[in-house]
């Protein structure tokens, strides 16, 4: 079972844009020697505490930190961008950086209309264009089309691996249909994990590049050496979820003793659902919750994610779930 990380680059509060940045190369770092297999980043924009807005960039910072982890997107929102653009960025750098570079795509923004409207895109175009863009993303990573005088250089001929990422059942089908492998947003959205999986493989067409499915599962890790100490250090992304749904969204918050005492009964049942894929507390309560996830949804890989306030906390956090995963 091959495991990797999706980090968002959290700004803590208290702490600079610089301190989280370089939080996460040390991070990449360490989850190397801990045998992760990729380091992806997510592009969210106007947003306080996440600092992974420009994402190429810093896929550019993280592989330069490191020598032989994968690292990747996960993902570019391409509603967001050229898909030209996107080629020739992820070419160059893997023409920099080698065969260690990913391409998770997304549909969704990963952002507010204030943002969409300052990046200019989704103003001009009507309809949904995703699926279109996908297969023109992949045209310019591909070999030299003779029909066409455009080429993405860099980025022709570079191959740079595509992966499709949602939590929908429209991202599932798509994915499907182009022969692609799927990283579900479990993390934050698991209503539809079953019946996604099962529609991606149900429905998978075997393409140049993937001969059968192949489904990520995200999973929120909170690993500590108490289960106490790992549910006080999860109470800061409850609070940092609930903050978004109410469209105050700031730096990450520190984490409390009782989560009750700062978010409302209706409002942390909701986040609870949406946080349902995790594994929270101790090392063995962490194993039993990756072992019973990873049972019930037979992925082909996992990626771990873990919005933790302490630096320290949170490298402990991964060093536990590799401990876990590397052994298994």
């Amino acid at each position: 079972m091959r495991y990797s990380v999706l980090d968002l680059a959290p700004v803590p509060e208290g702490a600079t844009t610089a301190e989280a940045l370089a939080n996460s190369a040390d991070l990449a770092r360490h989850a190397e020697r801990w045998g992760y297999h990729r380091y992806w980043l997510a592009e969210h924009h106007n947003m306080p505490g996440i600092a992974s807005a420009a994402t190429a960039v810093m896929i550019g910072h993280i592989a330069q930190a490191t020598s032989t982890i994968r690292v990747g997107a996960g993902g570019i929102m391409l509603p967001n961008h050229a898909p030209y653009m996107v080629a020739e960025a992820f070419g160059t750098l893997a023409e920099i950086h080698g065969d260690r570079i990913d391409l998770g795509v997304g549909r969704a923004p990963g952002t507010d209309m204030a943002a969409m409207r300052a990046m200019r895109r989704g103003l001009q175009d009507s309809g949904d264009r995703f699926p279109e863009d996908v297969q023109e993303l992949i045209a310019h990573l591909g070999p030299r089309r003779t029909e066409s005088n455009l080429r993405a250089i860099p980025g022709e001929g570079t191959e740079v691996p595509v992966w499709m990422l949602g939590s929908s059942l429209y991202e599932a089908q798509l994915a499907a249909m182009l022969g692609l492998p799927y990283a579900f947003a479990s993390h934050f959205a698991p209503q539809a994990l079953s019946q996604a999986f099962e529609v991606y493989r149900r429905q998978f067409r075997p393409s140049k590049t993937l001969e059968k499915p192949h489904a990520m599962l995200a999973v929120n890790v909170f690993a500590a050496a108490t289960d106490a100490e790992g549910i006080r250090l999860r109470t800061t992304m409850q609070q940092a979820f609930a903050r978004l749904r109410l469209g105050t969204p700031g730096k990450l918050p520190a984490p409390v003793e009782d989560i009750s005492d700062v978010l409302t009964p209706d409002i942390l049942a909701g986040v609870n659902q949406a946080l349902t894929i995790s594994a929270v507390g101790s090392k063995d309560s962490v194993r039993e919750d990756l072992a019973r996830l990873i049972e019930t949804y037979q992925p082909d890989e996992v990626i771990l994610t873990g919005q933790i306030h302490d630096h320290d906390a949170r490298l402990r956090s991964f060093e536990i779930a590799a401990e876990i995963l590397g052994n298994s």
